[in-house]
């Protein structure tokens, strides 16, 4: 039987990049909420990250996102974050929000408008070089609303050709990694729906492509952990954005709609060799913030993998494994429910003493008066946000 001791070098493994944007101002489709202390730079997103890091000793990347990330040097900005104990992660292209995608980027009709968006993944790569980021990743709004409007085969191809000049620009030691989400904003149909056609694009690029598999971008019912096995039995899962849904894209804070999901899924990460030394799979959130303080939304959500990961560490795998083999049905599912169910809170709090941090990070940070303190002093200026 596994205990938490056996398992306390293995969850020093646990790192997971937050999202820059994750601190800025968001909302609904109707409204973008501002709230005080939100972030008016780049600079001040990366210390309230690194804020996040310094209480829970998880968060030691954050994500960028460009054109919202955009600053006139960027080496500069790598060593502010440094001096605030991160490093810059994954660069994220943005191709959705000028007014020329409004009928597709990489997938337009128009070839001035697909070589536009290519031009912006390039000049991300150069961000990469400057920043030090391995991952250049993906997302298209690409897709049409009606029948007809486009043609999705000519889209396919017109997105193999964006993809492979951007690929063959990457750097030895970088790679694409291309997301994918059933619908939104683009209805009937979208051009990067599934992991299959994400999986089939990177496959066709090479070994530096791989595929992102965000939570919240699957229909309702979808058996997430099943695509996680399968990508790692490829090669080719790259990167988690992690959140958590109730209908769609809800991008609400990881765990929250469906722990046991989160569980599941990590299950699968383990067994499939994508956690620990040796790992490729980048661990990352992908969230918004719209009621609840930003930071403190992040510490919670880092929390809650680290949970998830300590219960799947715990999972007796070799009495699941003789469970199986011997085909009893009920103590295979009882072993792994065991491990679901087992409480780690109390064991993860002296963990973390143990390492210098504070055993209630939640607590520890409203105690810090940081959160004051940032209101107090983030008065003017433009927050930033979505736009």
């Amino acid at each position: 039987m596994t205990t938490f001791a056996d398992i306390t070098d293995r969850l020093a493994a646990l790192a997971i990049e937050v999202p820059s944007w994750a601190y800025g101002n968001s909302g609904t489709r109707f409204k973008v909420f501002g709230t005080p202390g939100t972030p008016r730079t780049v600079e001040e997103k990366i210390a309230d990250a690194a804020t996040v890091h310094r209480f829970t000793g998880l968060a030691p990347t954050v994500a960028l996102h460009i054109p919202w990330d955009l600053v006139d040097d960027f080496g500069a900005l790598r060593r502010y974050a440094a001096d605030q104990g991160v490093a810059l992660g994954t660069i994220n292209s943005n191709t959705f929000q000028d007014d020329d995608y409004k009928l597709g980027s990489l997938t337009h009709a128009d070839p001035k408008v697909r070589e536009k968006a290519v031009q912006h993944n390039l000049d991300c790569i150069e961000v990469m070089n400057a920043t030090g980021s391995r991952d250049l990743k993906i997302w298209l709004a690409d897709g049409t609303n009606y029948p007809g409007q486009g043609d999705i085969r000519a889209r396919q191809d017109w997105l193999a050709e964006a993809l492979q000049r951007i690929y063959d620009q990457l750097g030895d030691d970088q790679r694409l990694v291309l997301e994918y989400k059933f619908f939104e904003p683009a209805f009937y149909h979208t051009d990067v729906p599934d992991w299959g056609t994400s999986y089939a694009h990177v496959a066709a690029l090479g070994e530096k492509a791989m595929v992102c598999l965000d939570t919240g971008h699957h229909a309702p019912g979808t058996n997430i952990e099943f695509i996680v096995a399968q990508l790692l039995r490829l090669g080719k899962l790259g990167s988690f954005d992690f959140n958590s849904r109730f209908y769609a894209d809800d991008d609400l804070i990881v765990g929250a709609a469906d722990p046991f999901q989160l569980f599941r899924i990590i299950v699968e990460v383990i067994r499939g060799g994508g956690y620990g030394p040796g790992s490729e799979v980048a661990l990352m959130l992908d969230q918004c913030h719209n009621i609840e303080h930003k930071i403190p939304g992040q510490i919670r959500s880092v929390l809650n993998v680290q949970e998830m990961t300590a219960r799947a560490l715990l999972l007796d795998t070799d009495a699941l494994a003789e469970a199986r083999t011997a085909g009893d049905v009920l103590a295979a599912n009882e072993i792994f429910m065991d491990a679901f169910y087992t409480d780690v809170r109390r064991d993860l709090a002296g963990w973390r003493e143990e390492r210098g941090l504070p055993a209630d990070p939640m607590a520890a940070y409203d105690a810090s008066g940081y959160q004051q303190q940032i209101e107090a002093d983030r008065v003017g200026g433009n927050q930033a946000g979505w736009n």
